[in-house]
Formats: C-alpha cells, sequence, structure tokens
C-alpha cells in the first residue's frame, strides 16, 4: 500500500517524460537538447516572445507571416499545416493499461512479503497456508484494482461532455476568384460572415486559422484579435483574475507588458464571456501558453504524500519487527526441542502470525468504504489514497475565482460622489443599459439583474430612447440620450473613472451642483480609490440635460457633464464559503488562499467569507526569498497574492516539507502543478482537463460543504485502519513475547503451526468489520497523522499485557490440569489457543475507544456480530469430536471455562485501567 501511488506517480512520470519527449521533438533539431528542462525552459520563453512581437505586429505582417488571408485557409493549406505543426493538441498523462495498473496496486511491501511467504508454504505443501495466504493477496489487490479503475473512468465521462469543436473560416475552391470574393464578403460583415464559415474540431485548427468567437466560446488556440465588439474574455484559468479582461482589435503602439496583459491576446483555454470577435491563431497545442504550462505539470516528479510517507514508515517497522523475532523462535526453539524442521515450520507461522497480512485489504476496504460514502456526496475519489488523506489534511490552500468566489460578476455597491449608497444612481446605470444595442456585457449584466426589482424596471415607461453614443475603447465609455414626459433629453454617460471625470465640470450631492474644483476631484478620487482597496471595480455615471430640439448626438456632447455616483462590481463568494470555511477550521484546517487577482479584491473576499488575514504576501515578494525564508513565512501568512503557477506550486511544497498535510483546490490551469504536488489535489467537474487529471478528487457540485464531510470521512478511515495496526502490533509483540517464554522452559511447542495459523486465520476475519466501525466524535474534530514511534510506544505499553495472562494460562494449564508432558501437550496447546483467540478478539473493542467500551462508546453490529461468530467457531474445535481430531486438539473441562472467564476479565480490566493512565501520560491517536 505505502509504494504503491508513489511508484504509479513515478512510473506515469517516467513514461509521460519518455513518451512527450519522443513525440514533441521528432522533426524539430532545434529543440534536440540533453538537458529536457532547460529545453522546456527555452520553448516557454519562446513561446513568450511570439506571442508578444505578434501583439505588436500589423495585420499585414501578420498574414504574411502565417500564410494566411483574411477570408480563411484553403482545405490544402490547412493539411500542410497539419503536418508541419501537428493537431491542436495538448500533451496528457498516458493512460495505464489495465495490467501494469494491477501490477501497481499489488506492489507493496506487505503484499510482497506475503506472496515470499506463500511460496514458502508451496515448496512444504501446505494447501491451507497457501489458501489463506492468497486470498489476502487477492482480495486487497482487486478491491484497490476495481475501486480506482471506476473512479477514473468516472473522471474520463466528464471530458466527453466538454464541446470540442470552434467556427473557422475555411475556402473550399483554391482559384483566386473565389478567394477575393470570401475576404470580400468578412470585410463588408465583420462579425457575421458566414458563405464560408463551418465548425471544425478544436484538435484541427492550425496557426492561420480564422476562428470566429461569440459569448460562451472557449478559446481554441492563442489568437490575435483582428476586430471584436464588446469582447470580454475571462482568464481564470490562466490567470486567477476574478474580473473579465477587455480584448481590442488595434495592434499595441509601445510598451512593456506581461504577455498574460496584451489586451488584442486571446489565450487558449480562456472563455468568451460576452461581446464577439474575428481573430487569427498564432499557435496551437504545446507552443500555446496553455500547453507549456501543461507541459511542465505532465512532466513533474510525484510527490510522496503524507499519507504514503506514513504506511510506509509503519509497515516496515511491522515488517522489522518480524524479520527479528522470527529468527529468534527458530533458534530457540531449534536449540531447546531438537527438530530444525519444527522449529522451521514453527517460525515460519510465527512469521505468518507477526506479518499483519490483512493491512493491504484493510486499508483497501477501509480506503474503498469512504471513497464510496464520497461517491453518494458527488464526488468522484480517483486515488484512494487521497481519502486519508483528506482526514489528515490540517492546511487547505484554495484558489479564489471560482472556487471560493461564484466566478460571476454581481453590483456589489451604487453610491453617490461620496461613497455613500445612492437609489438615483443605479436608476441612470439601469436607463443606459437598458437603451444601449447591441451585446450587454457583464458589467450591463449585472445592473441589469441588481435592478430587476421594485419601481426601477417601470423607468422604461417614463423614459424613451432617443440616441446613443456607442463604446469604443479609446473613450472607454458609451452613452445613451433619454427623453422624459417634460420632452428634456438626459444624456447618461457610464465609464471609467478617469475618462468619465475628464468630461465632468461638475458633481452632484444633496441636490446641490458643485463644480468640480482641484480639492473636490481630490476628495472624489479618494473615494473611489477606497471602493478598489475594497476589491470592487468601479464605474462613474455622469449626466447631462439637453433641450428637446436635438435629435442626434455624438462624442462631442460628451462634455461639461455633472458626475452623478458610481456603481461598483465584485466577483460574490459562493454561499457555502463561509459555512465551509468555518467547519473546517472548526475541524483544525488553516485555510489559506493562493490565488493570480490583485490583493486588494482578494482581502475583499477573505472579509466577505470571515476569514481573518493574519498575513499577506504577493509573487514579487516571494520572488526574492530563499525557500528558508519562505518556510519561517508561509506558515503564519493566510493570503498569497498576485501568483503564478510556480508561486502556487512552491508554496505548497515548502507547506509540506514543513510537516504539513496540504490540501489544494483548485480549477484552472495555473492550479494544476500546485495540485500535482499537494498531498491531496481536489478539482471540479467544471475544470480544464489538465487540472482535473493532477487532481485526486473532483467535485461534481458546487458546494463546498463537501470538503467538512470528506475531512470527517478520511478522519473517520483513518481510525479504523488505525484501530487494526495499533490492535495487530501490540497483539502480535505480547504473542511473540508469550512464545519466547513458552518455548524456553516447555518440553514440546506451546502451538502447533496449524493452530496457530488457523488462529491468526480467525484473528484476522474478525477484522474485517473494522471499515465498518463506528468512530468516536472526539477522534474526527482534528487531524490525525501516521507516528510510527507513537505505534512503537502503544506496543511496547500494551503488548506485555497480554502476556501476563498467557503466562497465568501456562501456569493453570502446567500445574491445575497437569498438561506438564509431551503426551499432555494437546491439553495445553488447546487451552491457550481458546484463552489467546478471546483475548486478541476482545482487545479489539477495549483498543479501538479511548472511552469505556460497550457503555461509553458502541461498536458497529458488525464487529459485535463478527466478534461472536469467530468465538463460536473457535470454541468448536476442541468441543467437536471431528473439529478437534482435524486440529490436533482435546476437549476441555468445563472448569477450564471458569478460568477463562477470570483471565479474560482481568486482562479486559487491566487494559481498561492502563489504558487510562496511557491517556493521561501521552493522549490516544
Amino acid at each position: 500500500m505505502n509504494v504503491i501511488s508513489l511508484f504509479k506517480g513515478r512510473l506515469i512520470a517516467f513514461f509521460d517524460n519518455r513518451f512527450t519527449r519522443r513525440r514533441q521533438f521528432s522533426g524539430d533539431p532545434n529543440l534536440l537538447d540533453e538537458n529536457y528542462d532547460v529545453v522546456r525552459s527555452n520553448l516557454a520563453a519562446n513561446i513568450t516572445q511570439n506571442i508578444i512581437e505578434s501583439a505588436y505586429a500589423s495585420e499585414e505582417e501578420l498574414f504574411s507571416r502565417l500564410n494566411a488571408n483574411i477570408g480563411g485557409l484553403t482545405e490544402s493549406k490547412v493539411e500542410e499545416k497539419l503536418a508541419l505543426h501537428g493537431y491542436n493538441e495538448i500533451e496528457k498523462q498516458e493512460q495505464l493499461s489495465w495490467y501494469k495498473h494491477l501490477w501497481l496496486c499489488y506492489k507493496n511491501p506487505f503484499n510482497l512479503l506475503l506472496t515470499f511467504l506463500d511460496i514458502f508454504y508451496i515448496i512444504t505443501d501446505d494447501i491451507r497456508g497457501i489458501v489463506v495466504l492468497s486470498s489476502m493477496i487477492i482480495i486487497s489487490t482487486v478491491l484497490r484494482f476495481v475501486q480506482e479503475q471506476r473512479s477514473n473512468n468516472a473522471a474520463d465521462k466528464l471530458k466527453e461532455m466538454v464541446s470540442t469543436t470552434a467556427t473557422v473560416l475555411r475556402i473550399e475552391d483554391e482559384d483566386d476568384e473565389t478567394i477575393a470574393m470570401y475576404e470580400r464578403q468578412v470585410n463588408a460583415n465583420l462579425y457575421n460572415a458566414s458563405a464560408n464559415k463551418i465548425e471544425v474540431p478544436i484538435n484541427q485548427i492550425v496557426p492561420g486559422d480564422i476562428v470566429m468567437l461569440s459569448a460562451g466560446d472557449l478559446i481554441p488556440a492563442d489568437l490575435r484579435i483582428l476586430g471584436a465588439k464588446d469582447l470580454f474574455v475571462s482568464q481564470a484559468t490562466l490567470t486567477g483574475e476574478s474580473l473579465p479582461v477587455e480584448k481590442f482589435s488595434l495592434p499595441l503602439k509601445s510598451g512593456n507588458k506581461d504577455s498574460l496583459e496584451l489586451e488584442n491576446i486571446a489565450f487558449m483555454g480562456t472563455t468568451v464571456v460576452s461581446g464577439s470577435a474575428r481573430a487569427i491563431v498564432l499557435t496551437t497545442g504545446r507552443h500555446t501558453v496553455f500547453g507549456s504550462l501543461a507541459d511542465k505539470v505532465i512532466s513533474q516528479e510525484v510527490v510522496e504524500t503524507s499519507f504514503q510517507v506514513g504506511i510506509n514508515k509503519v509497515s516496515w517497522l511491522l515488517i522489522y519487527f518480524m524479520l527479528i523475532m522470527a529468527p529468534i523462535v527458530f533458534l530457540l526453539n531449534g536449540f531447546t526441542k531438537h527438530d530444525w524442521m519444527d522449529a522451521a515450520l514453527f517460525a515460519l507461522s510465527i512469521a505468518v502470525a507477526l506479518t499483519p497480512e490483512m493491512l493491504p485489504m484493510i486499508v483497501t476496504s477501509t480506503l474503498a468504504k469512504g471513497a464510496v460514502a464520497m461517491a453518494r456526496e458527488k464526488v468522484i475519489v480517483k486515488r484512494l489514497d487521497a481519502i486519508q488523506n483528506f482526514g489528515a489534511m490540517d492546511i487547505l490552500c484554495t484558489d479564489k475565482t471560482g472556487t471560493l468566489t461564484q466566478d460571476k460578476i454581481c453590483l456589489e455597491r451604487h453610491t453617490n460622489i461620496f461613497g455613500e449608497e445612492y437609489d438615483d444612481v443605479l436608476e441612470y446605470a439601469y436607463l443606459n443599459s437598458y437603451y444601449q444595442t447591441g451585446l450587454k456585457n457583464l458589467l450591463d449584466v449585472a445592473v441589469l439583474e441588481r435592478a430587476n426589482f421594485g419601481d426601477i424596471p417601470d423607468l422604461v415607461k417614463k423614459y424613451t430612447k432617443v440616441d446613443e453614443v456607442p463604446f469604443d475603447f479609446q473613450r472607454r465609455r458609451m452613452s445613451v440620450v433619454v427623453s422624459d414626459k417634460e420632452a428634456s433629453h438626459i444624456l447618461i454617460c457610464k465609464g471609467a473613472v478617469e475618462e468619465i471625470l475628464s468630461c465632468c465640470n461638475s458633481a452632484y450631492h444633496n441636490e446641490n451642483i458643485l463644480p468640480l474644483t482641484d480639492e473636490l476631484l481630490t476628495e472624489l478620487l479618494e473615494v473611489t480609490g477606497q471602493l478598489n482597496a475594497d476589491g470592487l471595480r468601479v464605474i462613474a455615471i455622469a449626466s447631462k440635460s439637453y433641450p428637446q430640439g436635438k435629435s442626434t448626438y455624438s462624442v462631442a456632447d460628451e462634455k461639461d457633464m455633472v458626475l452623478v455616483g458610481y456603481i461598483a462590481f465584485l466577483d460574490p463568494p459562493k454561499e457555502t464559503t463561509k459555512p465551509a470555511i468555518e467547519a473546517l477550521n472548526k475541524h483544525g484546517v488553516a485555510v489559506k488562499i493562493l490565488t493570480g487577482d490583485n490583493e486588494l479584491v482578494t482581502a475583499k473576499v477573505c472579509r466577505e467569507v470571515g476569514l481573518d488575514v493574519e498575513g499577506m504576501l504577493l509573487g514579487s515578494q516571494i520572488d526574492r526569498l530563499s525557500d528558508e525564508e519562505l518556510s519561517r513565512i508561509a506558515e503564519d501568512t493566510t493570503v498569497f497574492a498576485k501568483l503564478t503557477p510556480a508561486h502556487k506550486e512552491r508554496i505548497v511544497m515548502i507547506l509540506h516539507d514543513k510537516g504539513h498535510t496540504v490540501g489544494f483546490l483548485g480549477d484552472g490551469i495555473n492550479d494544476a502543478a500546485a495540485l500535482r504536488v499537494a498531498d491531496i489535489g481536489i478539482s471540479v467537474d467544471s475544470a480544464v482537463d489538465i487540472a482535473k487529471e493532477a487532481a485526486d478528487i473532483i467535485l461534481l457540485e458546487k458546494s463546498l460543504m463537501v470538503l467538512e464531510r470528506g475531512v470527517e470521512e478520511g478522519r473517520k478511515t483513518f481510525a479504523n485502519m488505525l484501530k487494526y495496526i495499533k490492535i495487530t502490533a501490540s497483539s502480535n509483540f505480547g504473542n511473540v513475547f508469550s512464545v519466547l517464554i513458552a518455548s524456553a522452559f516447555l518440553p514440546f511447542l506451546p502451538m502447533l503451526p496449524m493452530q496457530l495459523l488457523v488462529l491468526n486465520l480467525l484473528y484476522d476475519i474478525s477484522q474485517i468489520a473494522i471499515p465498518f466501525d463506528n468512530v468516536d466524535k472526539e477522534f474526527i474534530s482534528r487531524p490525525q497523522k501516521w507516528d510510527p514511534s507513537e505505534l512503537k510506544r502503544f506496543m511496547l505499553f500494551f503488548g506485555p499485557l497480554s502476556s501476563i495472562f498467557d503466562i497465568a494460562t501456562f501456569l493453570v494449564m502446567w500445574y491445575f490440569y497437569g498438561a506438564n508432558t509431551q503426551a499432555h501437550a494437546t491439553l495445553f496447546q488447546s487451552g491457550w489457543f481458546i484463552e489467546s483467540l478471546f483475548t486478541q478478539t476482545m482487545i479489539v473493542h477495549m483498543i479501538r475507544t479511548r472511552k469505556i467500551p460497550f457503555i461509553q462508546s458502541q461498536a458497529s453490529i458488525s464487529m459485535v456480530a463478527m466478534m461472536i461468530l469467530i468465538l463460536s467457531v473457535g470454541l468448536s474445535f476442541p468441543m467437536f469430536h471431528p473439529f478437534a481430531v482435524y486440529m490436533q486438539m482435546q476437549h476441555l473441562p468445563f472448569s477450564y471455562f471458569i478460568w477463562l472467564v477470570g483471565l479474560v476479565g482481568g486482562y479486559l480490566l487491566l487494559v481498561q485501567f492502563m489504558k487510562n493512565i496511557y491517556v493521561r501520560k501521552y493522549g490516544w491517536q
């Protein structure tokens, strides 16, 4: 179990790297380089440089460079470009074949050890041993394989629901006259050219294609905008920005901008929120910005999670214990009994008894039960280990946009010029948004939705539209002119604050018109600055009255206006965000926000959801910190803003290396690297494919309350796994201690190898119900982690207690019943068999809880039923003649059972007494 996921991840990464190198470098000698990381870095730099050059190039230069024309590509050119550039596809993880997956599900230390012991039984022709061990191996392997296959299949089905087509301009006939005709049509009707508009699969788009975009479209490649109308693009998947970005069609003149800030470039993987556009494809596939990020994520080496590290340490602790004790038992019995073959078989039986062979099956079935429980909450668990990591998680790092927030623009405030709530400004904004023609952008939609109550919608009955001055990106404002019943005209203008202020000479407040002096202007800028500091996007509203005689209006009329107030927008938190964060904090999970958005917007969201910001770091500050410095700061910092994907990955790794179990919740390509290195990566069904591939868990519903249920389920899972390990470890230690004493003083074996194997089998069967056991509420109130040192202490503390009563049983059988010779060995062995079965089986109920069992803490019905069943079966062996003969046992006298009640009762009372001491001294995990 402990090395499955680690080995699986490294195997996947290895084959992915080999596979991607072979595919990506074929036919491209310029990329051949011995150092793949350097090549990938150079490739990313080349992509960025190409994007920047394309943003500043003229259209003629673009068409010449891309061998394209405005009317679209011909089919022959498309075929040539496909052969040259390949399909427009992002590298993805190669799916493991079923037999490789099955092998990885099998390969863990305990299964390998059991296989070795199984081979020994095959050599000695012990059918019972073969059946028992083989069953354990097969059940644990197949159970994990089936559960993970189901989850991965469910995740794959999510991808099939994603649209995979785009609208492009293509030319069928390749003669010059046809091409010229299409070019004239496109130039005459920029956004609605349809003569050569077709839908094609996204993977068949090539550089030079002319793509037509509209609201709701996924950007299929990196594009340069040629023409746009009210185009707003959501770049949250790349940058984490909460608000959509306006895109223009004009080439940039000058400047030194980051590639993701270029206003005329649209990036693969982003989404058109509103408006329409025509664009030309610059790059496709892995040569896009999105593709370079995906390439980096896929080539990452998988990091060991806290579960893998913990179970690995515990596993080897138990195996080392077995490897030490089994040879000691062999040598002791060989020298004292002088029958080395019997000593070897007995030592082998001890090795099997000491090996927690049920651990793979218990762990797998417990995790599978947790996965089934999460499936009922509409959560896909792709990797079973993630269930326990959910419970162990003590830090949840989360992206902001689309995870904590709705990824939707809402009108948050409408204020007068001094930031006070003012309904009139909402009325002006409503009339402006309602009467403007063409596509309404996100801000207009938010205004209309917010004002759709009371008397505001009735305003359209009081006013009629006269004219409008459309929006353009040079002046960044738009105006509508309406006429009221008094026949006067009112020009209502909305736009960017600085643009509106430049057209105003006065401001309205408390029914007074105030001249826009320098002092007032400074005060107004402070108000809008404060709104911006609150994380709001501010739009100014101004108006001007005109007499009735004017019928047409232009930009020239947008002067000497009166500032009315502001409308401010925000991407609001999800309704479940605040209660989810409160629930996580209650369960001991600290929440940290890692976002590409700015610090002001992020701080606003934190206040909205009740998340106390104890510290804030920006990406630029992180770049100046060493890992050691960042490690000291990261634990006490709540918000990390303006981050790149590399920043997010680095922060998660730093926290992981500090000993935390780190979860990461995200949905964009900029989150994929962090999702991959986190102990538990959590994504949503609407996330980009590369994020869903990197995640361990996929949420099918938008509610974040499922995170709390996941934490609780993970802790229940961990609790039940830990029960088996603690019970088995302490019981095995006590049994071996008893065997060593018995082997040193008895003239015969204290128990036959076959009896020992059957006892071990019965005990193992009794543990099958552990995954379904109840868990005390106190245990799920805080994060739980693997602690081998605590397990060792627990084993040494409780193990010898059973030996006290084993030795007492030896003395009763030796002196009271005279079972002190080889002739009476079966009586001795039968008595110890029953006592061992009772103490081992009933101790489960003592150690499963820190409380008083059956009184303060109730075991599940399945646990109690399994205990009764196993004790009944065990009692039948010496009591019924056929079983007794087969097991080489004999009937026990009635008085023995009186002794048994006293011995078992004394043992349980002593364990409860010592448990109270242990809890006070060490606590209880």
